[in-house]
């Protein structure tokens, strides 16, 4: 089976890549990018690119995509252009090609201003079942991407499982508070709670999807680390999240104290990926008890594949105020 990916020379992209080449599978990389993974240089917005890269593919594992960063530096067009316009020129040549299995890679950005709760209310517990409220146009054009998976499914009868992942990218925070407050291995520590997975964990889920799609048929999935957190734990993590975590881990302060890193004090959102792992078999392996092992054993707690894939920024700028433009 011949697998094509799309934004080979993104994060995720360059993830799969790796671990299919590694494995010794056929895999066929196209980017906007040139890059050591990428074989075809040329953009999904052009069908007659698509459809030539289509050939003798089996699956497609769709990453490509204009993401949060670019929201202040691209026009609403570009963004449907890439997300809207590139996905549904690869479910038209999928289709024709006769492709068995399609993957897209979604956000938890989909579900937008449902993120926050009301002032005075619990936590917000985000499983699939929360209807999506996009608040700016990268959650907008990821959801009607997915709206095109499943009516490609409903129509055509292509089997597409959309992946809703959290964020798995190394690079500092998009928000200047947060980039001022924390180093950003304490920050994407303590996202490991609630809103991170680690890269390797995302190339699972996709794999995953790849081999199960046939079965499944169409299906959303979130996919983020496997939080500690129950659905009691909500109204304490409003007002106190460092005093649930220090609960549940009793040395976490001692071995945050160590490396001079704090908890958050509150948070706002816990995805839950319980769906993920009984109907795809997903085992993520980076959670945040996995954080206190590494603390405790002096090891960098992210995955190999993160190491080797590294920071790659989402901007050829460099900005004043830091990595982004403006916070989004």
């Amino acid at each position: 089976m011949t697998v094509l990916v799309t934004g080979s020379a993104g994060h995720l992209g360059e993830a799969i890549l790796r671990m299919l080449r590694g494995r010794g599978s056929p895999v066929h990389g196209v980017d906007l990018k040139a890059s050591a993974f990428t074989d075809a240089v040329g953009s999904i917005a052009d069908l007659d690119f698509v459809r030539n890269q289509m050939a003798g593919i089996s699956a497609v594992i769709h990453t490509a995509t204009l993401h949060k960063p670019h929201v202040a530096t691209h026009t609403k067009q570009d963004f449907v252009d890439t997300n809207v316009t590139g996905t549904l020129n690869l479910l038209e040549a999928a289709v024709a090609a006769g492709v068995k299995s399609f993957v897209f890679t979604s956000t938890t950005s989909a579900f937008g201003s449902q993120l926050r709760p009301e002032a005075g209310q619990p936590v917000v517990w985000v499983t699939e079942d929360l209807p999506p409220v996009p608040k700016n146009i990268y959650g907008t054009t990821k959801l009607m991407a997915e709206n095109l998976c499943e009516l490609f499914f409903r129509e055509r009868g292509l089997p597409v499982v959309t992946l809703r992942t959290s964020r798995f990218f190394p690079e500092d925070d998009d928000d200047p508070a947060m980039r001022s407050a924390y180093l950003p291995e304490n920050a994407q520590a303590n996202e490991l709670l609630y809103r991170r997975l680690d890269i390797a964990d995302a190339v699972s889920a996709h794999l995953l999807a790849v081999a199960r799609a046939p079965e499944i048929g169409f299906a959303r999935y979130i996919v983020s680390a496997t939080t500690p957190f129950e659905p009691h734990h909500l109204a304490g993590l409003a007002r106190d999240a460092a005093g649930v975590v220090r609960t549940l881990y009793p040395d976490c302060a001692e071995l945050y104290a160590a490396r001079g890193w704090r908890l958050f004090p509150e948070i706002d959102r816990v995805y839950v990926n319980e769906r993920a792992r009984r109907e795809l078999g997903w085992r993520p392996e980076f959670d945040f008890a996995h954080v206190l092992n590494c603390l405790r054993e002096g090891h960098d707690f992210r995955s190999t594949l993160a190491r080797e894939v590294g920071s790659k920024g989402y901007h050829d700028t460099v900005f004043d105020d830091g990595p982004y433009p403006v916070a989004s």
